[in-house]
């Protein structure tokens, strides 16, 4: 880090209330600001905003207008200086790796369309599983499940379909000034990218350095090669300047501060290669999470949308999540 005794901006995701920020709805709107002003009150500098994609008839204009017109009604309620990122997925209507050159055609738009909203945000950051559509495990032609070894080699070659649009969409998004960032995502949520390894190996194939990585403590936890070879891995990141984003999340993916995290490990390895902002990812036990990851925790009721009861609530997760964090990344650098 420039400067080794300052700490990074903290974000928290809205997956702890939605996945849908619903930018067109004036009345959400409200409880955006809500939650923003409290949440800034623990000390987050920014929010991880998830951003759904269009349903059959896509508008990306209208999508584009409506989160323009959610970024000024944030700056006209004293949240200027509020820093938003966006977490988008590729879908299998809109798959950079498809075979087919149209649906690929489409995904460019799309994802195009999805760096123009982070723009509009303010933004810098966009991240999410943007290569392969999330969740899509393949199947034969007879509907069995593909597996290990063939669907490695499928993989192999969907990633070679999909660079040359990773390739294109990098070169756009350098003229708004936003960061793509692709993330591994565990092997029972989606079937890749599953590890660093694999993400690291397919930008090989991606001139654009603004194409990097997102590094997720839960996905690393479950499905990465270990401490030496993560070092290893974000070194290499660092020097390319691909590390793009951070994320602390729990292998439960819910509450930060009691979870079983290699806190020490982790951040010693991230912090001196890393100079971004670190997000704290929490899913909480809301649709479509709760049948998506199997959630069978209790949600954690969420002040004026939820009746108050004896269990945690976001925004006490949320506090909690802020102070361990920090109190984990002043251990690292030292400061009392």
């Amino acid at each position: 880090m420039s400067n080794s005794k300052s700490l990074p901006d903290i974000y928290l995701s809205f997956f702890m209330f939605t996945a849908n920020m619903k930018p067109d709805d004036l009345e959400y709107r409200e409880i955006i600001v809500k939650h923003i002003k409290k949440l800034k009150s623990f000390g987050y500098n920014g929010f991880e905003f998830p951003i759904a994609p269009p349903g059959d008839t896509p508008n990306f204009k209208k999508d584009l207008k409506d989160y323009t017109d959610l970024r000024r009604h944030l700056d006209s309620q004293g949240l200027k200086e509020v820093k938003i990122a966006t977490n988008v997925g590729a879908t299998l209507t809109f798959d950079p790796s498809s075979p087919d050159e149209k649906t690929r055609e489409k995904a460019l738009e799309y994802l195009k369309s999805r760096v123009d909203i982070t723009e509009a945000l303010n933004g810098e950051i966009l991240m999410g599983p943007i290569v392969v559509a999330y969740g899509d495990f393949p199947t034969t032609d007879s509907k069995e499940m593909i597996w290990s070894d063939q669907l490695q080699e499928l993989l192999e070659i969907r990633y070679k379909t999909a660079q040359p649009v990773l390739d294109e969409l990098g070169e756009y998004a350098a003229e708004k000034n936003v960061k793509l960032a692709i993330e591994p995502i565990t092997h029972w949520e989606t079937p890749s990218f599953n590890k660093l390894s694999q993400v690291i190996e397919f930008l090989k194939g991606v001139k654009s350095r603004q194409v990097g990585v997102v590094i997720d403590s839960a996905h690393e936890i479950l499905d990465g090669d270990g401490p030496e070879i993560f070092k290893t891995q974000v070194m290499k990141l660092a020097e390319q300047n691909r590390l793009h984003y951070v994320q602390v999340s729990p292998p439960d993916r819910g509450a930060l501060h009691t979870s079983w995290l290699p806190w020490n490990s982790f951040l010693k390895t991230i912090l001196p290669a890393y100079d971004g902002p670190i997000a704290i990812e929490v899913f909480n036990a809301i649709p479509p999470f709760t049948e998506l990851m199997r959630l069978s925790r209790r949600k954690f009721w969420i002040p004026g949308e939820d009746a108050e009861n004896a269990h945690p609530n976001a925004y006490e997760i949320a506090d909690a999540g802020i102070k361990k964090t920090r109190e984990e990344i002043k251990k690292v650098l030292g400061i009392s």
